[in-house]
């Protein structure tokens, strides 16, 4: 190197020694993260306003001026939490959910038959066990002395449902309705030839029927329930759907 190179760099190690940081003026940028996270805040929680938000930051860690929050809600368009918490039917419905089960029959040759439960408000499957009378003989019913209990894999949520969804199959006998009616839970019959209606449960016997049933044999009423309880903590835990994120 020559003389001048070393001495330019000595005068640019100077100049950088007595020379103040310089930083750009106003507050500093939010960080994309916390960006999303204010905005996801405020619209899962109508009722939080920005001080409620500014407040939840605060307990996670983050510092932030409630300033802040307020300017970046008012810019991203969400209306104050007053006018902002107006109920719609979305939300009115989901909340209704929490009390709803569905059920349909899930029939499956020899001799065994699936009553699935459902919960509307999480999506999650239920699966109480096979019954006799699933093999198309209109005589013989779900729900009867010689099946198990329906409500006995819901014991957990079971006191917070207040409605099952079923259609008018006539395998459904009146002790099926009792099961559930002893539990306080109402019993809602769909319109006729309205699968629409029950949707839920429909959705739920045509996926466990298509990832599941169709690809494999049963043989007996014990390897119905094994490959079902199987499924259905693979399903609830597992299986990405909306339900899971």
């Amino acid at each position: 190197m020559t003389p001048e190179t070393l001495l330019r760099w000595h005068r640019a190690l100077v100049s950088r020694h007595w020379t103040k940081p310089r930083r750009p003026p106003g507050r500093p940028s939010l960080a994309p993260v916390l960006r999303r996270l204010i905005l996801r805040m405020a619209a899962e929680n109508p009722t939080w306003g920005y001080r409620r938000v500014h407040g939840e930051l605060v307990q996670l860690g983050y510092r932030v001026a409630p300033s802040t929050v307020w300017l970046l809600l008012k810019r991203a368009g969400m209306e104050p939490a007053p006018r902002r918490e107006g109920l719609t039917w979305r939300r009115f419905l989901s909340a209704q959910a929490q009390g709803m089960l569905a059920c349909d029959l899930l029939p499956r040759r020899p001799g065994a038959a699936q009553a699935p439960v459902r919960a509307v408000h999480n999506r999650t499957g239920h699966s109480p066990g096979a019954h006799p009378g699933g093999d198309g003989q209109p005589d013989r019913g779900v729900g009867g002395p010689a099946g198990p209990q329906p409500a006995h894999d819901l014991a957990e949520r079971i006191g917070q449902v207040s409605f099952l969804i079923r259609d008018r199959d006539a395998k459904f006998t009146d002790s099926f309705d009792v099961v559930f009616g002893s539990e306080g839970i109402r019993i809602l019959r769909t319109p006729v030839r309205a699968p629409r209606a029950n949707a839920f449960a429909e959705r739920w016997v045509g996926t466990v029927r298509r990832e599941l049933l169709d690809r494999m044999l049963i043989v007996g009423r014990r390897h119905l329930e094994t490959v079902l309880t199987g499924y259905v903590v693979h399903y609830n835990q597992h299986r990405p759907h909306r339900a899971l994120g």
